[in-house]
């Protein structure tokens, strides 16, 4: 599903206007047409469902480690807007963790496949759980770990006004379910 810039573009100007700014004036007579193209980029994820993502950044490696041996990624920004306010959830740092079976998946890829989830009217919870699915997918392996710690401006910029505030989730699948002291070698 491609974008429609131009309906954005009509929509933005029309949100100006109930604003009651003139679209017309000079700061806002190109605001539509930016604001188009920068949610052409930063909602890209939502042309793609899980599947399509995983096979875009899908490239794995043969693996032939020990069963308890975990490849973790820590530290991955990640932005995100929320589906409820369509505010900016921000300082998101995304760590993911997953025991290999027989391949594992490039270090980068990681990173992607969180970046272009994050893409997306999201929550927070639903984020961890779409990039648990793909990195599962695409590893072969149940055993995936999502930590998210994130901030959301309709928290700190409007409503509580609570700047200080962080949320965190996680979603455990596999051993990561069911033993629950693998997370302290996270």
């Amino acid at each position: 599903m491609a974008i429609d810039q131009e309906a954005i573009k009509k929509h933005i100007r029309g949100i100006l206007e109930a604003l009651g700014e003139d679209p017309e004036r000079e700061g806002l007579k190109d605001t539509p047409d930016r604001v188009a193209r920068m949610y052409a980029e930063v909602f890209e994820g939502i042309s793609y469902t899980n599947h399509e993502i995983a096979e875009m950044f899908g490239k794995t490696f043969k693996y032939e480690g020990d069963t308890d041996d975990m490849v973790i990624v820590r530290d991955i920004d990640v932005f995100s807007y929320c589906e409820h306010h369509m505010a900016l959830m921000y300082d998101m740092k995304v760590t993911v963790a997953y025991i290999p079976k027989d391949k594992v998946i490039g270090l980068s890829k990681v990173a992607r496949i969180a970046e272009m989830a994050g893409k997306r009217l999201q929550l927070q919870e639903r984020l961890g759980r779409d990039i648990s699915e793909i990195i599962r997918e695409v590893t072969g392996s149940e055993d995936v770990a999502v930590l998210i710690d994130g901030k959301h401006s309709c928290m700190t910029a409007r409503g509580i006004k609570n700047a200080g505030a962080l949320t965190h989730t996680q979603s455990l699948s596999g051993r990561f379910k069911t033993e629950p002291g693998l997370l302290s070698r996270i």
